[in-house]
């Protein structure tokens, strides 16, 4: 449970849940449909509060007509929202919004409660979660970037810190104050571990290339059930709960494809709308596996109400990460996405599912329906690119031939007298490496 998230007498903190909301602007409006609803946008974040163990015992939309420099919401909004905070004896309320450092202590003042914005919420989702060296890193790197926007200069007798590791504690919770440059130097390190940690990742993906096996990575919106399809496929133990960012740190399993061939799968993070920008960066390294993946599984809830805008999200993401100096996917990453329609059992089976995307795969990781056709079309995804050639391997050589095995896909295999002769699959890079053999 997060830190601060029980009151004194061991209930769970009674939590509110405000979500300012702009009308949609036309303009912005995509190929997704438009903005989320209000109620769906709600709902999300009154999932993403009670992760982490809070009562939410009130939750509301408020229309924004004007952006308040102050408190964000209007004077008469904050008005009404304090009443029914104090008839519900809320000791935290989360505001579903981004919210400076003078309008996060307006609103506590005027309420006389704890408040945290979404940034706030999702850092203490995380610090929670994560679980690896590099998660942990992660965390307290996201979590110092954006401490270091909430040091608040305008206390009457202490300079205080916005929160401790949990951002529930209270304000200024430690009463110390807190050197801006000491923050700077702490991160200056921690992007120095981050490096390392990612050199040694780039050491074990060397290490897959020279084996090497193919990667296929999940991605797909938070909660859109990516864990689980990752267990039903590969046997895996991997945390999966019907909760926001169940999992964070990637999880990597070799499974067997109907071909024979052995792919690594790797579980992600699950991407969110609005994903604070301390984030993005910071858990970039996170997605380093689907950079270097073969095949991407998008994975969807197609039961959700907006599945589509979440399907836009991931590839805004994912289309993010392709562009700038510092670009971690190549230009061609939408070639080797295949978009998988999960909770079809929701829908009332695989047959129910709309195909509305071309090659689309729907299936249920729940009841393991569709799960046979979507190894087939991760199959034929690595097939794709594959050719095909003769070999003749000599009958004393094993290691050649099961090489070739565990690499290719052999079609056809004759055994005679002088060597073994087959018809095999294989990617161009194993092609040249078979063939480079003792060069």
């Amino acid at each position: 449970m997060a830190a601060g998230a029980d009151s004194p007498g061991g209930q769970p903190t009674r939590a509110a849940v405000i979500l300012p909301f702009e009308k949609p602007n036309r303009l912005a409006i995509g190929d997704a449909g438009g903005q989320r609803a209000a109620e769906a946008r709600l709902a999300e974040a009154v999932g993403l509060a009670a992760s982490i163990g809070v009562a939410v015992v009130h939750s509301a939309v408020h229309p924004l007509r004007e952006r308040r420099p102050a408190t964000l919401l209007g004077e008469g909004q904050v008005e009404i929202i304090g009443r029914a905070l104090k008839e519900q004896q809320v000791g935290l309320v989360v505001v579903d919004a981004a919210l400076s450092p003078v309008q996060q202590r307006n609103l506590e003042k005027a309420w006389g409660c704890k408040v945290i914005d979404r940034t706030g919420l999702i850092l203490e989702i995380f610090g929670e979660r994560a679980r690896t060296r590099e998660g942990a890193l992660q965390v307290e790197l996201a979590h110092l970037e954006y401490q270091r926007t909430r040091l608040v200069r305008s206390w009457t007798h202490l300079e205080r810190q916005r929160g401790g590791f949990g951002f529930l504690g209270g304000p200024g919770e430690s009463q110390i104050e807190i050197d801006r440059r000491l923050i700077s130097e702490r991160i200056v390190k921690l992007k120095r571990e981050l490096a390392q940690v990612r050199r040694t990742r780039g050491l074990h993906r060397s290490a897959r290339a020279r084996v090497p096996y193919p990667v296929v990575a999940l991605v797909g919106y938070t909660n859109a059930g990516k864990s689980t399809l990752f267990n039903a496929l590969t046997g895996a133990g991997v945390y999966a709960q019907d909760q926001l960012f169940a999992t964070l740190d990637p999880t990597m399993r070799a499974i067997r494809l109907p071909s024979g061939r052995t792919c690594i799968l790797s579980d992600t993070v699950g991407f969110i709308s609005d994903l604070p920008t301390q984030l993005v960066e910071a858990f970039r390294a996170t997605l380093e596996e689907v950079a270097a993946a073969d095949v991407i599984l998008h994975v969807r809830d197609i039961a959700h109400p907006d599945s589509a805008a979440q399907r836009a999200d991931v590839l805004a993401v994912m289309a993010e990460m392709a562009e700038g100096p510092h670009a971690s996917l190549d230009e061609g990453w939408q070639d080797r996405v295949l978009e998988v329609l999960n909770k079809a059992d929701l829908l009332g089976g695989i047959e129910q599912v709309a195909r509305r995307v071309p090659g689309a795969v729907p299936v249920s990781a729940l009841t393991g329906e569709g799960l046979d056709e979507l190894r087939r079309a991760i199959d034929a995804r690595l097939s794709a690119g594959m050719e095909t050639i003769e070999v003749t391997v000599s009958t004393t050589d094993g290691a050649g031939l099961a090489w070739l095995y565990q690499h290719g896909e052999v079609l056809s295999r004759r055994d005679r007298e002088d060597g073994i002769s087959l018809t095999v699959r294989l990617s161009p890079a194993d092609r040249a490496r078979f063939e480079g053999r003792g060069a």
